[in-house]
């Protein structure tokens, strides 16, 4: 959008800057920001209901007058109740309002008003407090109202006024050509805007989903056709001799299986080539990524150059750190290791080995990506995980090298039609095959009768030698009740089991979570209770149990990648889901985890009772943007931005005519303004 949308929202009415620092922990700091924060939900104020139709739960406008004079009660100290009986000549109705000292100088009880609010039935039916005008001023009613996500210091009403005073003072300028417009029958921009914050009727509502949607959808496809242009433009080190990669799988104390070989050979004829290898490969948990990686990183290292591997987190760079170092003794290749929290001095040693030519691997977190590392001769990166780094940092981890080859890894099973649009620029291997051995978990979905029977299974199976996991989802006591916490349940089982009970979360230091998962893999601690920051952690054969605490609060995928940290062993293993105080335990979500260990099932089932906006937890680096748009619902709208897509490139590959500027701008955007395109 243009540089006036860019301005600090403190240009807009009412908006000092306390308030700005209110609206920024909603992540709007811009005018443009502000006009693409859309509702969260919407209230039909359009229509009103009589009395008499009215039913336990319902969200409604009523007309009507009071028919008996206020009550007013103090219930017990610092709670006051006033309440009055209205009727429209169909039924009468209670409203109550609580601490609300002002009502009975706000209403004239000789005239009609309308009421907006959620009724309730409790031996009658009342209304809460609920909004309220004199009858015929249609303040609140004939018209659809916005409902906001709010924060700490902000209103509903702070939000509607900004953005009503931000389409009346900014224009807002068009981001597509005219001629995609009207081929697919768009509104304009202006019109989408000011429809999605304050609709003229529930067509208009639906016109502007509708351009919004296409908007996402079309520019993030363009912006991942844009990426393989860019890419397969590029020349690269073409890693010739692929052979030799025999070596390395002969010396393997097991066979691969036929997935993993077919996927290695699609990676040896990428590496071949002189355009740079963009290739992801998905698989479940427990597949065998890290073998096809190391195969790539085996064919790199014989070929006389580097390669950087980077994981999300410590624990995992440093169990990849000591599965390669193994791996390739045989072949005396250098690994060396580099995280954040290394000290000057390890770091210094590490990057002068690097210079030196000593090194032909090196393995770490996000710190690979600082201008201080420096990473030799690179010709193949392999990310894992890599959505939860995100575009902006694989084209700066890219940039280290000239142009190399690129492998990524996912143990997150994305459904195929989502994989292809998220990883558009990229070429999918799925590894379909788990190594034999491999045996299923028994997943049960309890209620909270059976905890003891639990705590007792528990301490059979500690005492017998084996591990457990279990998993909340918060580190603290929330205001939330029924949700189970770390800190307090992992006091609560040492009680119960003596010793051998440890925490661990993603607050702690990176060392004290190194240290706690050495000591955990070690045998040390016999039950760990951690949150979700165990998804991708270091692989433990002897862990047998993994108790997750609230898992209806858990995406399915998420849960089944949990569920994969068991079973990696030659004991039986077992996944018990408490869903939660007051939650049914056979709920469709917790049937799909008892009865499928299918990933890619799974994650399908996901994406259809969730949507992408949640596929993947919190927003990542410009990876999921949508905010209208649903991946799954939306097929025909995929299917037509596709098209568009691909005739805006093949008309302008690079974006540089006029009427393209703003579709540039907008891709920039997304990835990250740092990120440079040849």
């Amino acid at each position: 959008m243009s540089d006036l949308l860019n301005q600090n929202i403190t240009v807009l009415q009412g908006i000092g800057q306390k308030r700005a620092e209110s609206f920024r922990t909603l992540g709007i700091y811009s005018v443009e920001d502000l006009l693409h924060f859309y509702p969260r939900a919407y209230e039909d104020r359009t229509t009103i209901k009589k009395i008499a139709e009215i039913k336990d739960g319902d969200t409604v406008c009523i007309r009507a007058r009071a028919v008996t004079p206020l009550r007013e009660n103090f219930v017990r100290k610092n709670m006051y109740v006033c309440s009055l009986k209205v009727s429209d000549g169909t039924g009468y109705l209670e409203i109550v309002w609580f601490n609300n000292h002002y009502i009975k100088n706000m209403l004239d009880f000789k005239k009609e008003y309308i009421f907006f609010g959620k009724a309730s039935f409790s031996g009658r039916m009342q209304m809460h407090s609920p909004l309220f005008e004199e009858s015929g001023k249609n303040a609140i009613t004939g018209r659809i109202y916005p409902i906001y996500s709010l924060a700490a210091g902000i209103t509903q009403k702070n939000i509607m006024s900004a953005v009503a005073d931000a389409i009346k003072k900014f224009e807002i300028p068009e981001i597509l050509p005219e001629s995609i417009r009207k081929k697919y029958k768009l509104c304009t921009l202006s019109y989408a805007i000011r429809n999605i914050h304050f609709p003229k009727d529930n067509e208009a509502l639906s016109i502007a989903k509708r351009r919004l949607a296409f908007d996402e959808l079309f520019i993030f496809q363009t912006a991942l056709r844009y990426l393989r242009e860019d890419r397969t433009s590029s020349v690269s080190i073409p890693l010739k001799n692929t052979d030799c990669v025999k070596d390395f799988i002969s010396s393997l104390p097991y066979p691969l299986t036929n997935a993993q070989d077919r996927v290695i050979k699609e990676i040896c004829g990428d590496i071949k080539k002189t355009s740079p290898m963009s290739r992801l490969v998905q698989g479940d948990v427990g597949c065998g990524k890290t073998m096809i990686a190391a195969a790539a990183i085996f064919v790199c290292s014989q070929a006389g150059y580097t390669s950087a591997m980077m994981a999300p987190t410590e624990i995992l760079a440093a169990q990849h750190y000591e599965t390669l170092t193994e791996l390739f003794k045989p072949f005396d290749i250098k690994v060396a290791l580099i995280t954040g929290s290394m000290t000057q001095k390890e770091r210094k040693n590490v990057t002068e080995d690097i210079r030196a030519g000593k090194v032909q691997v090196i393995v770490g977190t996000h710190a690979l990506i600082s201008e201080k590392t420096e990473l030799g001769n690179l010709a193949l990166i392999v990310t894992d995980e890599q959505h939860r780094f995100g575009v902006a940092q694989r084209k700066s981890l890219e940039q280290k090298g000239k142009n190399p080859h690129v492998l990524i890894m996912t143990a997150t099973p994305i459904p195929r039609t989502l994989a292809i649009i998220l990883y558009g620029d990229l070429d999918i291997s799925i590894i379909d095959e788990l190594p034999p051995g491999r045996k299923p978990i028994d997943t049960f979905v309890l209620g909270e009768d059976m905890r003891a029977r639990i705590n007792a299974f528990l301490k059979k199976e500690t005492d017998a030698g084996r591990q457990a996991y279990v998993v909340c989802p918060a580190v603290e006591p929330s205001e939330i009740e029924g949700i189970k916490d770390v800190m307090t349940h992992s006091t609560e089982l040492k009680k119960l089991f003596d010793s051998g009970v440890e925490f661990l979360h993603g607050k702690m230091k990176p060392k004290e979570k190194d240290d706690i998962m050495r000591r955990f893999k070690d045998g040390e601690i016999k039950i760990l209770v951690a949150t979700s920051v165990i998804e991708v952690g270091v692989n433990v054969p002897n862990a047998s149990v993994m108790v997750i605490e609230n898992a209806a609060r858990f995406g399915l995928s998420q849960l089944h990648q949990l569920r994969g940290r068991v079973g990696r062993g030659s004991d039986k293993a077992y996944c018990i889901l408490f869903p939660g105080e007051n939650v049914p335990v056979d709920t469709p979500r917790m049937a799909i985890m008892k009865n499928s260990s299918d990933g890619f099932k799974i994650a399908e089932e996901d994406l259809k009772l969730r949507g992408p906006g949640e596929f993947f937890g919190s927003r990542q680096h410009g990876l999921l943007t949508f905010k209208i748009a649903n991946i799954y619902c939306d097929k025909q709208l995929l299917a037509q931005t596709s098209i568009a897509a691909n005739e805006i490139l093949a008309n302008d590959r690079k974006l540089k005519s006029p009427e393209n500027a703003a579709i540039h701008r907008q891709i920039l955007k997304i990835f990250d303004t740092k990120v440079t395109f040849s």
